[in-house]
This record gives structure tokens, C-alpha cells and sequence, in this order.
């Protein structure tokens, strides 16, 4: 299964390539620079396709069976790259997967975008973006799964997740690696129970396949 990740040169998406590869996919890097293409080489991507959010990038899904949207536009850019990368990025990323009849769409959101109105006001913009990428997907027609993973670390991977489609109460003293997210998101590709679905994930105790069969 050929599997395109778009924003294979995040923090999350360098992690992203290597788990899809583990598990036995091609995993299809979408980058924006071609000196970014040493690194998704050594991390195994199959095929590496240059492309920009903020333009046409119809091209990066051809031959595609799945696509996972992990794209954001970081913390030191304004609310008008988080309008046209994580909002706009994710609406045409949508679109030119049922034009190119792509039906899998897995999608990284965030917590905290089910209320933006709560989040603070510099957080606000981040959020709203999110929540409504999310919505959109939600009423695309595709067969998708949006992830939103709580307050993200650098630890090592530890395979272990707690999930909560309802929402959790409080992130105090918790967190998830950015490892954990993206095995999760490589782990959810071909899993039919997380279609349609929305759910939370933090570091837990259970198993990431073990919890996700839960769902």
C-alpha cells in the first residue's frame, strides 16, 4: 500500500516515514525543498515527491492508496500560514483525494480544537484552523480517522497510548512522545474500526494496537 504523508519532514512526519516503513507500506514523503530529500531517503521513504501546501500539489497523489495529513505550520508563523497550511493545506488535500479516488484520509489534529473559544487567545487562531479542517473532513465523504494527540514531548517511543474519543478532562502532568503519535498514525492506516472516527490519545499504559482495538 502506497501511502502519502504529508509533512513527512515534521517532527512527527520524520517518525511518521520510519513507522509506515516498519510495518511494511510505501511510504510516499511529500516534501517542499529538495534538500530535504537526504533525510526522508534515510528514513525509507519509498517514493519522494516535492510539493508546496500553499500550491498546486494534485500531483503528490497519484498512485496513492492512503493519505495522512501531518502538516502544520509551527509555532513561530502567523495566523495566516496556520489559515493556508493547516486549514487550506488540509481542505485540498481532501479534495484532491476523491479527485484522484484516494477514499483513506488520516488526519493529526489537536486537542483543545473541540473548543477553541477555550484555548486563550493566542492559541486561538491554531485551533479554529484545526477544528474546522477537522469538520470539513468530517463531512468529505472519505474514509477518515482524525487524531488529536494531547501536549506533545521528545521522549523515546514507548509503544504505549491511552485513547478517548469522548475527550480527556485534564492534560496536567501528561503528555505523549511524538514517536507514539506517529506509530499511532502508521497503525491506524488499514484499521476499518477508526473509520469515522475522532478520538484523543495520550501516553498510557495500553499497547497502541491494543487500545486502538478498543475504539
Amino acid at each position: 500500500m502506497n501511502v502519502l504523508v504529508i509533512g513527512a519532514n515534521g517532527q512527527v512526519g520524520r517518525n511518521l516515514v520510519e513507522e509506515l516503513t516498519e510495518k511494511g507500506y510505501d511510504a510516499v514523503a511529500m516534501i517542499r525543498k529538495e534538500e530535504q530529500r537526504e533525510e526522508m531517503e534515510k528514513r525509507g521513504a519509498k517514493k519522494i515527491v516535492l510539493g508546496d501546501l500553499e500550491k498546486d500539489f494534485s500531483h503528490a497523489f497519484d498512485d496513492v492508496d492512503a493519505v495522512i495529513f501531518a502538516a502544520g505550520s509551527g509555532p513561530k508563523t502567523g495566523a495566516d500560514k496556520t489559515l493556508t497550511i493547516d486549514l487550506w493545506g488540509s481542505v485540498k488535500a481532501a479534495d484532491y483525494a476523491k479527485q484522484k479516488g484516494v477514499k483513506r484520509f488520516i488526519q493529526l489534529g489537536s486537542v483543545g480544537s473541540d473548543d477553541p473559544d477555550a484555548g486563550g487567545e493566542e492559541m486561538k487562531p491554531y485551533l479554529v484552523a484545526k477544528r474546522t479542517a477537522d469538520d470539513l473532513l468530517e463531512q468529505s465523504g472519505l474514509d477518515y480517522t482524525i487524531v488529536r494527540p494531547g501536549p506533545l514531548s521528545d521522549e523515546d517511543k514507548t509503544n504505549h497510548i491511552e485513547a478517548s474519543p469522548e475527550g480527556f478532562k485534564s492534560f496536567e502532568g501528561r503528555s505523549i512522545p511524538r514517536a507514539d503519535v506517529a506509530r499511532t498514525l502508521a497503525e491506524v492506516v488499514d484499521r476499518k474500526n477508526t473509520y469515522g472516527k475522532v478520538f484523543e490519545i495520550l501516553q498510557g499504559e495500553a499497547e497502541i494496537a491494543q487500545e486502538l482495538d478498543r475504539l
